[in-house]
């Protein structure tokens, strides 16, 4: 199948490579040519993959209306602050586009793939996710996701193109599910981070993650989704890893944050911002919305967004009313 992977970051990177193994003809999009240059000439994406050598025959591009010509299949793999301006260029396609981006856009609440039903209306959006970092996908380490459509014949195509002996595919019909957990997890994430910043022990991020699932959940629910698939590989299994991981971005911010670094430096020192932090300001604004109470979300936004006290936000989530378990 020809496949073209719009964005050249890690997780880009990494899916372009297992399709390449897999030999589909593959065409990576970025937006920056000198970056491209250097994996052409190199062979390694020495910025977000380290060590990993990339196959050869594949190609790569910085048109983008030049990328997507002749794809029978379109990844989206770049940051969701980006999302509705790059698959602006999707507005005519017909074939079948995956989003492998996590997050809720602010202004309108929607998911990727609910931008992609504007932005490209005329292709049937998928959803691949779980709990897959793009560094151990590239090491072929045993990973396992979930690739999602509200038409189960499409995500069984999508299934077939990504399946490979370390990288197990599910499918499921439940679309708004699998992407609300893919992308609330990273707000949890953030708050696990900030357990291990303050210097806290098992019990605490364990009791934090059980929590986190069930804001996640009834948040989830609140929008459509089904209960059942936050217990699944997209829900608990991509909120475990996200909040426990060395290698995870949102796990990282939240450490930093809590051993007192300043946001703003955060920000400016690292490659790819975390995306939990612009999500936590849309699941927030959600919650509210929908009336869904979100305690631990809503004590990440107010330190990420009102610059509350780390100290003061946990205080006060701590001495909630006590409170039967759901």
């Amino acid at each position: 199948m020809n496949v073209t992977i719009l964005g050249a970051g890690g997780w880009g990177t990494a899916l372009a490579r297992l399709l390449c193994l897999a030999h589909h003809k593959v065409t990576v999009w970025g937006h920056n040519p000198l970056q491209l240059e250097e994996m052409r000439q190199t062979g390694y994406n020495t910025r977000y993959l380290p060590g990993i050598q990339l196959p050869i025959g594949w190609n790569m591009d910085s048109d983008l209306a030049r990328a997507i010509s002749g794809a029978e299949c379109v990844v989206v793999a770049v940051p969701s602050k980006a999302f509705r301006e790059v698959t602006s260029c999707l507005a005519h396609f017909e074939g079948v586009v995956v989003s492998v981006t996590k997050g809720i856009e602010y202004d309108s609440g929607l998911t990727m793939c609910g931008i992609l039903r504007t932005t490209s209306p005329r292709s049937t959006p998928v959803a691949l996710s779980g709990p897959t970092l793009a560094l151990e996908v590239a090491r072929d380490m045993p990973s396992a996701i979930v690739a999602a459509c509200d038409d189960p014949s499409v995500a069984q195509i999508v299934q077939q193109l990504f399946h490979r002996p370390t990288f197990r595919v599910y499918t499921s019909s439940d679309l708004t599910g699998v992407e609300l957990g893919g992308a609330l997890k990273n707000v949890i994430a953030i708050a696990a981070g900030m357990c291990d910043g303050l210097g806290f022990g098992d019990n605490s991020k364990a009791a934090l993650i059980t929590r986190g699932i069930v804001e996640i959940r009834r948040l989830g629910v609140a929008c459509g989704a089904n209960p059942e698939t936050f217990a699944g590989l997209s829900g608990l299994g991509d909120l475990t890893v996200t909040c426990f991981s060395s290698l995870s971005r949102n796990r990282g911010l939240g450490e930093r944050i809590a051993k007192g670094e300043k946001l703003a430096d955060i920000i400016a020192s690292t490659v790819t911002v975390a995306e939990g932090y612009p999500t936590a300001r849309s699941a927030h604004q959600l919650a509210s919305k929908l009336r869904v109470a979100t305690p631990i979300i809503h004590e990440v936004h107010a330190m990420l967004y009102e610059g509350k006290n780390v100290a003061q936000a946990l205080r006060d989530l701590t001495s909630r009313d006590s409170k039967a378990e759901d």
